[in-house]
This record gives C-alpha cells, sequence and structure tokens, in this order.
C-alpha cells in the first residue's frame, strides 16, 4: 500500500509536519513524503485546458510528477497550516495544478470523481486557540477547502486533526499526537 503525505507547511520541523510523521510512524506501508513548499510548480493560469486533455499543459514541472504520486497512492494524508482560515498556498497551487487527477467532467460539467473510494486524513495547525479556532473560521475554514478537493475527487476523508493555538505553545499534547497515530492505522484496510 502507498501512502502519499502532502506536508502543506514550508516548516520542515513544525507542528504540522511533526503531527504527519506521527500519523506514518507505525504505519506498514510504502510512505512517500512530499514537502510541497519546496516543489518548483508555475501558478495555475485557468486556462482550464486540462479538462479537455486530461493533463495540465504548462510546461513540466514538479506539479506533473505530483500529479503521477497522487494517482498511484492509495492514501493521502495531507497537511497544512491555517493561513486565513485556508490552505497555504503552495498546497493550493498544487491541488490547482492537478485538477485533472482528481477530477473529470462530464459533458454537462458535472465533477466526475477520479480517486473515488481511496482514504485521505487531514492535518492542520493554527495560531488561533481552541474554541475560537472553531468558532471563527480559522481552522474550520483549512479543513473545508481541503475536504471539497478530497470529496470532488472520491476520497472516505476519515479524520481531519487540527493543533490550535500553536502561537502560545509549540508543544504538541501527548493526546493529540495518540490520535493522529490512531488516525493514522485507519488508513490502511483491515
Amino acid at each position: 500500500m502507498k501512502v502519499l503525505v502532502l506536508n502543506g507547511s514550508p516548516r520542515a520541523g513544525g507542528m504540522v509536519a511533526k503531527l504527519l510523521g506521527a500519523v506514518v510512524e507505525d504505519l506498514r506501508a510504502d510512505i512517500q513524503w512530499v514537502d510541497v513548499p519546496t516543489l518548483n510548480m508555475k501558478f495555475c493560469t485557468g486556462c482550464m485546458a486540462c479538462r479537455g486533455k486530461g493533463t495540465c499543459i504548462l510546461p513540466e514541472d514538479d506539479a506533473h510528477l505530483l500529479a503521477a504520486r497522487i494517482r498511484e497512492a492509495d492514501a493521502l494524508v495531507v497537511g497544512t497550516p491555517t493561513c486565513w482560515g485556508n490552505m497555504s498556498g503552495p498546497l493550493k497551487v498544487l491541488f490547482d495544478r492537478t485538477v485533472p487527477v482528481f477530477m473529470g467532467e462530464s459533458l454537462r460539467g458535472i465533477p466526475i470523481p477520479r480517486q473515488k473510494g481511496k482514504r485521505a486524513l487531514i492535518i492542520t495547525a493554527c495560531t488561533t486557540p481552541w474554541p475560537f479556532n472553531i468558532i471563527f473560521p480559522q481552522s474550520r475554514g483549512a479543513i473545508r477547502a481541503i475536504k471539497e478537493v478530497l470529496r470532488t475527487a472520491g476520497y472516505s476523508t476519515l479524520a481531519s486533526i487540527t493543533r490550535p493555538g500553536s502561537r502560545t505553545s509549540d508543544a504538541i499534547p501527548h493526546a493529540l499526537l495518540k490520535k493522529a497515530k490512531a488516525a493514522g492505522l485507519k488508513l490502511i484496510p483491515a
């Protein structure tokens, strides 16, 4: 089984990376880890040509390579810091550039999932303390945006785990790390 980890955080050793590490730590699977902010990707131009061609028509870059990895992966673990109530910019660019991997379109323009039956997890971190990270659409906004991509693609999102209040402490509570590990084990079918 192949599990692809997309770390959308620019902090390689930050909270998101630590939680992602906890998710995959005990997995018996082929783990592929990608630090999305380090990728060489151009922005999506919104030309919509990928809808008909099935691939992005921009010159070959890391987004094309990641498209192949996403297709091949059996499960996806997506992590991001919360940025203005949304996912990180590099992660959004990756999702924009890999639309044809996640979905096709019927003649009427209705999305057709291309990753149907695959499993996914979402990890976020937010400086806003709990419960305000949920009351105000900070963590909730980032999770909602990623869930929309995954739902449209046909993934089953098993859990979303958030570390709120990261401004006041860089420690991750043991209970949250334990929750991340347990969620990771759900990625592997019994």
